[in-house]
């Protein structure tokens, strides 16, 4: 396995993580913040963003978009494509966006 593709599975890991969150918190208040962990690379990083329900579902819209603390994302892999104050979306490209694609819970 590449370095890009374990990047893209090690980010699916926390995406699963906030997959099991957001089904904790439903049904909520859609528009409450909830603590997500951020779905970086970093299989250490512990940080929280908080995003609200419908947020959060806009990330998960696309298998490929991620969110994560402002300056964890990783030029080459990703690329940031939307940017808020408290975490940025970023998208999978190349081998880390098959990986992502691949490993979506939602994919039916």
């Amino acid at each position: 396995m590449s370095s890009k593709d374990r990047i893209g599975h090690n980010e699916a890991v926390f995406r699963d993580v906030n997959e099991r969150i957001e089904a904790g918190q439903w049904p909520g208040e859609p528009d409450k913040p909830v603590a997500f962990r951020c779905e970086c690379a970093s299989l250490g990083c512990n940080m929280l963003i908080e995003l609200t329900h419908s947020a959060y579902e806009r990330v998960r819209a696309d298998p490929r978009h991620f969110a994560l603390v402002p300056g964890h994302e990783l030029a080459g892999v990703e690329f940031v494509v939307e940017r808020e104050t408290a975490y940025v979306v970023v998208e999978k490209v190349g081998e880390a966006e098959r990986a992502a694609e691949e490993t979506d819970p939602r994919d039916d």
